[in-house]
Order: structure tokens, then C-alpha cells, then sequence
């Protein structure tokens, strides 16, 4: 019965943010880009900027950045980038450098297209390395960082992962729920993730080397049973990265700590928020 009230609930919240923050679209230049916006309770707060895992988009947060408007002050913009959601496709295969090239680069344009003078960037899994590869260029606009179970080594763990989702890909299913969301773009959207991390020559060298330039404070979250990453994510990240940085591995988690332990996460975001500089 409290499972059944609990859905409900998240059913809820799910409607409400999509009520309150319409679809909306960027053009940036020959791209679009569909994106959501929830403004703050308090103005002179930063904007919480997420972004998406490698098989995500703007509608796969569900009530996530309502929850976290409401739990920060914070207003919250989510985004697809080029391919996935209902954003414009992109060309495959993918540069096998994307997460430390094309997605930094896109996010860039983003921001400047949506005026934002204060920003703390949010991202989970391919989104969380793409904000690490960010925050290593030092933005002055970007006030710190989180990563939810980011990449910044290949392990054998991942790419054991990768190949199951892609054995259950084959079967149907995951595609015809993945296309509820990303519409014409499922087929690339999947094929340019699992192709590039699967590619022989693939690599996170470049985003590791990154981490050295990280000032701005981070917080860096993973669940301990995550099924596609070890910790040693996070040694390397605390090893690397000379700037304030916190990482926590939570228990009874796996890949995704948004959901899986949405409390705490919570908490632990509000907390980081809370010690920025101002």
C-alpha cells in the first residue's frame, strides 16, 4: 500500500513539473534543442542545470527537478542534446571524444543562449562526465558542479554493462520504451552511446587529464552497487581534482542515486548548495 501511495505521489509531481515547465525549444544555429525551464523560489539563487545519461533526455529526470526546485530555491533547467528527446538528430557514429568535446561545446551555447548568469551544473552518468569536462574549463558563470555517477576511466564493469543493455535492446522492449521519449532520435540516441563506448579505440583519457583543472567546488555521487561503475571513479576523481571536492558512495544504490535514493540526494545537493561561495 505505501509503494502504491508512493507512485502516486511521484505520478503526481511528474505531472506538475511538466505543467510547470512547458516544452520549449533553443535554436542554435542549424540545431534545436528542447529544453524545460522551473523558475526559483529565490531569484538571486543559481539556476541548476541538468544534464541527461547517455540513454536520457529532459523527460527522463521524471519529478527529479521538481523535487529539487523545491527541496534548493533553485530554478532548474533540464535539456536533450543533439540527438536525443525531441532535439535535433545527430549524424552517427558519434566522435568517440563526445563527452569531452561535443558536450562541453554544446553546453557552452546553452548557457549563453539562455542568459544565465549563475549556474551550478547537475549531471548523471555520460551527462555527470560531460559536466566534469566543464568545470575543468572554469567558467566564471558556473559557481560549482555535481556528478551523479560520472565516468572518467573505462572499466570493465562498464562496458559489461553496456553489452547487456544492448542484448536487451535487441529484444524490443527497452526501444519501445526508450521511444516514448526520444521519438524519431531512439535509434540514434542508443546506437550513439552503445557504439561509442563499445568501439574498440574508445576512451576517457582526454577527461581524466581534465580533472587536474577543476577548481570550483564538486560533489560527486555513486551509488555502492552501481552496476556500470566500481569506486574507483571516485579515487581517481578525489586524486585528480585539486579544487574543494566531495564524493560519497551511498549504499542500497546502484546507477541511479536520483531515484533510487532520491533523499538523500536531496540532501546532500542542498548541503553543497548551501556551502558555495557566494
Amino acid at each position: 500500500m505505501q509503494d502504491y501511495v508512493y507512485g502516486n505521489l511521484r505520478a503526481i509531481l511528474f505531472n506538475c513539473w511538466f505543467n510547470m515547465s512547458p516544452q520549449q525549444f533553443l535554436q542554435l544555429g542549424p540545431v534545436q534543442l528542447e529544453y524545460r525551464q522551473l523558475p526559483g523560489a529565490d531569484p538571486s539563487r543559481p539556476t541548476l542545470v541538468l544534464l541527461h545519461e547517455g540513454l536520457g533526455s529532459a523527460s527522463q529526470w521524471k519529478d527529479f527537478p521538481l523535487r529539487l526546485a523545491q527541496a534548493s530555491g533553485c530554478g532548474v533547467v533540464t535539456y536533450s542534446r543533439q540527438g536525443y528527446g525531441q532535439s535535433s538528430p545527430v549524424t552517427l557514429p558519434r566522435p568517440l571524444d563526445y563527452l569531452s568535446s561535443d558536450g562541453p561545446r554544446e553546453l557552452r551555447q546553452l548557457l549563453d543562449a539562455l542568459q544565465l548568469p549563475q549556474v551550478v551544473l547537475l549531471g548523471h552518468s555520460d551527462g555527470a562526465s560531460i559536466v566534469l569536462a566543464y568545470a575543468a574549463a572554469n567558467d566564471p558563470r558556473v559557481l560549482g558542479s555535481i556528478a551523479l555517477a560520472p565516468h572518467v576511466i573505462v572499466e570493465a564493469q562498464s562496458l559489461d554493462g553496456i553489452r547487456h543493455t544492448t542484448e536487451v535492446w535487441h529484444q524490443g522492449e527497452l526501444r519501445e520504451r526508450l521511444a516514448r521519449h526520444h521519438g524519431t532520435n531512439v535509434d540514434g540516441a542508443f546506437h550513439g552511446w552503445s557504439d561509442s563506448w563499445l568501439h574498440p579505440d574508445f576512451s576517457l583519457d582526454d577527461l581524466e587529464a581534465q580533472l587536474a583543472c577543476i577548481e570550483k567546488p564538486l560533489l560527486v555521487i555513486q551509488g555502492r552497487e552501481d552496476h556500470y561503475a566500481t569506486p574507483e571513479q571516485l579515487v581517481v576523481i578525489e586524486r585528480q581534482v585539486p579544487g574543494p571536492c566531495r564524493c560519497v558512495l551511498l549504499d542500497n544504490c546502484r546507477h541511479f542515486p536520483q531515484t533510487e535514493a532520491t533523499e538523500r540526494t536531496l540532501q546532500l545537493i542542498c548541503e553543497f548548495l548551501e556551502r558555495l561561495p557566494a
